[in-house]
C-alpha cells in the first residue's frame, strides 16, 4: 500500500443541511479477522439521505461514517483471516462505505466475481436483494402467477420487473405520468397503469380470476389502499416504502370479509437475521444476474467523494433517469 492516508463522509449532526464533512485521515490497517477494502463506488440512496436529516427507522451514533452499500476490492487482510485474497471484489454489509479505504470484519464482508462491473456491483446491497426477497420470502408465489407494484419507475420497482421475469412471475406495474409507460414494459413489465380510482376494474381484463396475491407498496396513502383493492382474497401488501409520507387506513371490510394481510418489510431487519450462508447466496443470485445483463441498474452521474455535496443535491432531484454514484478511489 503506498497511500498513508483515507477519506471519508463523516456526519458531525442530523439536519437539512446536515454537518457532513469530508475528512482526511491516517490509513488504517485491518485487526485480526478484519479486511482493509479500497472502496471503488458507492451510489447515494433515499436512506442515505434520511440518515444525513435524522429520520431515518435506525440512526448512527454520532460522529459516524455514513453510505449504506457500496463495493471495494481487498487491499489488506487481517490475521486469522482466511477464504479472502488481495484484490477480491467484495461487498460490505456495513454502514460507512462513504470511504476511499474502509475497514470491514471478514465475515461481514460478501465475496462477488471480481469480472462484474464495478458500478453495479456498487448498488447490488439494497434494490435488487429488497426487491428479491419482497418476491421470495413474503408469499409461496409460483411462476405464472401475477404481482402488482406501485411506484414501479423507482429502483426496487425496475428490479422487481427483472427479476420477477427471471423468477417466471407476471407484473402489473402502476406509475404517475404517462411517459413511465413504454419505458417499464420494454424493461419487462407485463402490464404497465396509470394510477387512478377505477385501478381495481382494470384488474379482471388482465388476469381474470388469478388475481395478485401479493401486492408491493412504497407509496403508502391512497396508492397503497388502491393496491390492496386489487388483490385476491387472502392476498398481502408489503409495505417497504412511504414515498407519500402519508397513513395507510385500512377500510375493515378488507380485514373482515377479503382476510388481506398488510405487513412491513426492512431489508436491515432481514440483514441482522439472515445467516452468512443465506447472504452469499442472495447476493452470489443478484451478482450472476447482473454479469448475465439480466439484471441491470442505470446510472444518472458519478461524483468523485470529494464532491459530495453536489451528489447529494443530485440526489434528490426528481426525474432522474438513474442513481447518482460516489467513485471512491483515490491516486
Amino acid at each position: 500500500m503506498n497511500r498513508t492516508t483515507r477519506l471519508s463522509a463523516r456526519l458531525e449532526s442530523f439536519g437539512t443541511p446536515p454537518a457532513l464533512r469530508v475528512i482526511e485521515e491516517p490509513l488504517p490497517s485491518p485487526a485480526p479477522g478484519q479486511l482493509l477494502l479500497q472502496m471503488l463506488a458507492a451510489p447515494i440512496n433515499p436512506a442515505d439521505i434520511n440518515i444525513l436529516e435524522g429520520k431515518y427507522g435506525e440512526l448512527p451514533d454520532l460522529p459516524a461514517y455514513v453510505g449504506n452499500e457500496g463495493v471495494g476490492k481487498v487491499l489488506a487482510i487481517g490475521e486469522g483471516v482466511t477464504g479472502w485474497q488481495i484484490s477480491d471484489l467484495a461487498l460490505p454489509m456495513c454502514r460507512g462505505t462513504w470511504q476511499s479505504h474502509l475497514l470491514t470484519n471478514a465475515s461481514d464482508a460478501i465475496a462477488l466475481p471480481t469480472s462484474l462491473d464495478t458500478n453495479q456491483a456498487s448498488m447490488l446491497t439494497v434494490n435488487p436483494a429488497t426487491a428479491f426477497l419482497l418476491l421470495k420470502e413474503i408469499v409461496p408465489l409460483t411462476p405464472g402467477e401475477w404481482i402488482i407494484q406501485n411506484a414501479a419507475n423507482s429502483g426496487v420497482g425496475q428490479c422487481v420487473i427483472q427479476i420477477a421475469k427471471q423468477l417466471g412471475l407476471h407484473v402489473i406495474s402502476i406509475v404517475r405520468r404517462e411517459e413511465l409507460v413504454e419505458p417499464l414494459r420494454t424493461l419487462g413489465s407485463d402490464e404497465v397503469l396509470l394510477d387512478s380510482a377505477d385501478l381495481k376494474s382494470a384488474i379482471p381484463s388482465i388476469c381474470g380470476k388469478n388475481r395478485p396475491r401479493l401486492g408491493l407498496n412504497s407509496v403508502g396513502g391512497q396508492s397503497a389502499l388502491d393496491l390492496a383493492n386489487c388483490l385476491a382474497n387472502g392476498g398481502t401488501l408489503v409495505t417497504f416504502g412511504a414515498m407519500s409520507r402519508q397513513p395507510l387506513k385500512i377500510p375493515n371490510g378488507l380485514l373482515i370479509f377479503r382476510d388481506i394481510r398488510f405487513i412491513g418489510f426492512w431489508l436491515t431487519r432481514w440483514l441482522k437475521t439472515a445467516s452468512r450462508e443465506q447472504k452469499q447466496t442472495l447476493y452470489s443470485q443478484l451478482a450472476q444476474w447482473a454479469s448475465e445483463g439480466k439484471l441491470y441498474q442505470p446510472v444518472a452521474t458519478t461524483y468523485p467523494l470529494q464532491d459530495v455535496f453536489t451528489a447529494i443535491e443530485a440526489a434528490q432531484a426528481e426525474r432522474r433517469n438513474g442513481k447518482i454514484l460516489l467513485t471512491l478511489s483515490l491516486p
